[in-house]
């Protein structure tokens, strides 16, 4: 195409060179990455006279300048040849085409190689009825989610191969499916948690065409198994700004498909999707699935830890097949979630409420008040987590063994023996130190003790 003016126009040679230098800086991003066992890979079999490049989120992301993943290789090798070439590989998936190769090597001891591959019907919505081998790189590129996951390198003839436009796609900072976008979640119904993840993992706009086929695509996601989900899942939320994502999963149904609880729970309590996503990205990293299903636990009186909130929630994480630690924590967060309605707190209750959480779970507790308040612009939120701070900023006692005094010393300074009076004598000391009546130092806490085990 030339520009305007005729043969090329009087800035033709000024832009050609801009774009050349674009492609230079392109190919030296991702030139750089390539770690050297990979580049050996890739040589070996391009000398057996086979063709292997690079491909998926390891050459997105060099040429994006983030630190890149996995670095796969693909080949028109076939597995037995690649398993020919190479004295130590691992038949990881010979049905669809991938060999590890064990490298040896200290930057990457592995390296998946998968043959170029067309596939067949996905009945499933999971994964192909059969594959085929023999296809061009073209068409194995074809096969792949999102454009910007289509692109390839050749380490040793130093070129990107990227038949879709998927350069173009990071410039503009979008994500297109490669060709029909519901042909393309309807192979697989992991694509649709994976096209709102990287919206919000990689901060890039969901093309409308794409989006538009997220919602048609949902009975594919239903039939994916619940582990591969929580994955995405937990990705999402681990993102730079997670919102990005979860709007997508709330106006398209796939939140309502995944965790339709916290949708009919935020139904009930007449919380919005923004007021939602609002408050995920403002809670810290470890509070923020937690903050995605805070309307779980029903509005209760006064600032109280829900028990029944607490059990609910891990039920329904169970499901999801969450992680314990993780499941069990956002089970806290949310059993203090009724307390962002309450009038008013004091201290001492806040204490309470973060001691029934647990040492290892009050700072998210904290931070979900904290980020329910921002996202709500509700003040309650943020009186408690203000007294929050200055409770775990002080290292107030959350817990009998937190206390300055512990059973043995009672033993040994009042004669008390093992058993039902000592622990009747311990929780009384707690009870005071949370209401703040007694302060949690050796001496005020024997005084106390001498008088709780008085005859």
């Amino acid at each position: 195409m030339t520009a305007p003016g005729g043969a090329g126009g009087p800035h033709a040679p000024q832009a050609a060179h801009a774009a050349h230098a674009t492609e230079d800086h392109q190919l030296a991003l991702v030139a750089a990455a390539v770690p050297p066992a990979v580049r050996r890979v890739c040589a070996r079999l391009e000398e057996a006279g086979y063709q292997a490049v690079t491909v998926g989120g390891a050459v997105r992301d060099a040429l994006l300048g983030r630190t890149a993943g996995d670095w796969d290789v693909a080949t028109s090798a076939t597995p037995q040849e690649v398993i020919s070439l190479f004295p130590r590989t691992v038949p990881t998936g010979l049905a669809h085409g991938t060999v590890t190769v064990l490298t040896g090597a200290s930057e990457v001891d592995h390296v998946e190689v998968t043959t170029f591959r067309g596939e067949g019907a996905y009945s499933d919505g999971r994964r192909p009825d059969s594959v085929h081998f023999g296809v061009p790189l073209e068409q194995d590129l074809a096969r792949r989610d999102l454009v910007v996951n289509a692109i390839a390198y050749s380490p040793t003839q130093h070129v990107l191969i990227d038949p879709f436009g998927g350069r173009e796609d990071l410039q503009q900072r979008r994500l297109r499916a490669v060709g029909v976008p519901l042909d393309r979640f309807l192979e697989d119904g992991l694509r649709v948690m994976r096209a709102i993840r990287f919206a919000a993992t990689l901060q890039f706009a969901l093309d409308p065409v794409t989006e538009d086929a997220l919602e048609p695509a949902l009975s594919a996601l239903a039939k994916v198994s619940k582990e591969r989900i929580t994955v995405e899942l937990c990705k999402l939320l681990a993102a730079p700004q997670p919102s990005l994502g979860l709007r997508i999963a709330f106006r398209r149904g796939v939140m309502a498909l995944v965790l339709p609880e916290v949708t009919e729970a935020m139904a009930r309590w007449g919380r919005s999707a923004e007021d939602v996503c609002r408050r995920v990205d403002e809670a810290a990293l470890e509070a923020r699935l937690g903050a995605l299903v805070f309307e779980m636990a029903p509005a209760g009186q006064g600032v109280t830890f829900d028990k029944a909130a607490q059990a609910q929630v891990e039920g329904v994480l169970r499901r999801l097949k969450m992680k314990v630690a993780d499941l069990e924590q956002a089970g806290r967060v949310a059993a203090v979630a009724a307390a962002v309605e309450a009038t008013s707190a004091t201290e001492p209750q806040v204490r309470r409420l973060l001691a029934a959480v647990g040492r290892r779970s009050a700072a998210a507790a904290v931070s979900a008040w904290r980020a329910d308040a921002a996202a709500r612009q509700r003040g309650q939120g943020a009186h408690l987590a203000q007294l929050g701070d200055l409770i775990l900023s002080r290292g107030d006692a959350l817990a009998i063994g937190e206390l300055a005094l512990a059973g043995g010393d009672l033993m040994r300074e009042l004669g008390l023996s093992a058993g039902a009076e000592l622990g009747r004598v311990l929780r009384g000391l707690f009870e005071q130190v949370l209401d703040g009546t007694l302060g949690n130092e050796r001496g005020a806490l024997l005084a106390a003790a001498r008088a709780l085990a008085a005859p």
